[in-house]
């Protein structure tokens, strides 16, 4: 069996997310997998070369998972012919120089989100990738999830009728890292840093919403920072000058409502860290990161207002599991095998770096109503030429 190769510069892959969804549990799983089938017969095996600033995490990490390349040379790694493919998971505020040299050098790119602080940043890229001629993409994971697979397939089937509403709820408490060490990195908390959650979330909101439900036609936003002071990883104690809540309301096409909540300010009291309920005339679903329960009109129960005497109705019990009917594999390998099967065969990936665009400018006017107290448009974006 004919054996191809194709060379992936994976610049920022020591964090966490770069560690263990884009290296372990996608480009190492498709290795240990035997690599991809490709049409003709032949294989498709990754050979990632892993970039950073740290020789020794590289190092260690590369020789945990038999990755044979590493370097801290990322302008080296653009000049080898080998490497087809940049993928870029650093912080936001390095993506949008490194992302750019990586198309100049003519690599196709993939990178996470936000792709850029500014929606003037992220169509550049758009522009100049598609000037340069080369593939591009950008990370959206929870279109692949099983719950979202789930209620995709409950859409399709028509089970809803007309759905009228989305109800999302994400986020767990972080702690502030003075008793108990955080479990989210301090510049996360630095709006000067690029964090903050509107920025965070509301990139994974937008195409959820538009792909799943529908596009986004206006949004009404209040970002808020709840814990004024937190504790960094040397233990020293610093402003939080990002919001760690967001609290958004959006108008869909078609007239659906949505309210996405999400906090680092919150304790869990639901099955999963995420959860959306969405409302249709025929019938209700909550899904979750990997669940989905749904409830039909017919066996919709008929509550009646009554604080007087004990609840009569275990509401929970009304829902029934969607089951899975399918293998449903990790989401964010599912994309990456998606992705490089677009930059060998050509095939559609319509996650592109516009639609990455489309994350940042929901982000941005999200803050921007926040300050302004005003619900706001959204307009339709488009990439210059």
């Amino acid at each position: 069996m004919k054996t191809q190769t194709i060379g992936i510069i994976m610049n920022g892959v020591t964090g966490r997310m770069g560690t263990n969804q884009h290296l372990v549990r996608s480009l190492v799983a498709i290795r240990k997998q035997g690599g991809m089938a490709m049409p003709d017969g032949s294989v498709l095996m990754p050979e990632p070369i892993l970039v950073g600033r740290n020789e020794a995490k590289l190092q260690q990490l590369a020789e945990a998972h038999g990755i044979a390349r590493w370097s801290t040379d990322l302008q080296a790694c653009l000049d080898d012919p080998f490497n087809t493919i940049y993928f870029d998971a650093q912080t936001t505020q390095r993506r949008v120089a490194d992302v750019t040299r990586a198309i100049k050098a003519g690599k196709h790119v993939y990178c996470e989100k936000p792709i850029s602080e500014t929606v003037g940043e992220a169509l550049e890229m758009a522009r100049l990738a598609n000037e340069r001629g080369v593939k591009h993409g950008v990370v959206q994971d929870k279109l692949f999830l099983p719950g979202i697979m789930k209620l995709k397939r409950l859409i399709a089937s028509g089970f809803f009728g007309r759905i009228l509403s989305i109800r999302g709820e994400f986020g767990y408490w972080v702690f502030e890292g003075d008793l108990i060490p955080g479990q989210r990195p301090s510049w996360n908390y630095r709006s000067e840093d690029g964090g903050g959650i509107t920025v965070d979330m509301l990139c994974h909101w937008r195409y959820v919403l538009d792909h799943v439900f529908g596009a986004v036609k206006r949004v009404n936003c209040l970002a808020v920072t709840h814990i004024p002071e937190r504790w960094d990883e040397a233990g020293k104690a610093y402003e939080c000058t990002a919001d760690d809540a967001a609290y958004a309301c959006l108008e869909l096409e078609g007239g659906i409502v949505a309210q996405f909540n999400s906090s680092w300010t919150v304790r869990v009291n639901r099955d999963e860290l995420f959860e959306m309920q969405v409302d249709g005339t025929e019938g209700s679903a909550v899904a979750g990161l990997r669940n989905c329960r749904s409830q039909h009109r017919v066996n919709t129960p008929k509550p009646v207002w009554n604080p007087d005497i004990a609840n009569p109705i275990d509401f929970r019990k009304q829902w029934d599991e969607v089951p899975d009917n399918a293998v449903f594999d990790n989401a964010f390998k599912v994309q990456w095998e998606m992705f490089l099967k677009h930059v060998v065969l050509d095939t559609p990936f319509i996650h592109d770096l516009l639609e990455g665009a489309k994350g940042v400018q929901l982000a941005e006017l999200a803050l921007e109503s926040s300050r302004s107290r005003k619900w706001l448009d959204v307009p339709e974006l488009t990439v210059p030429v």
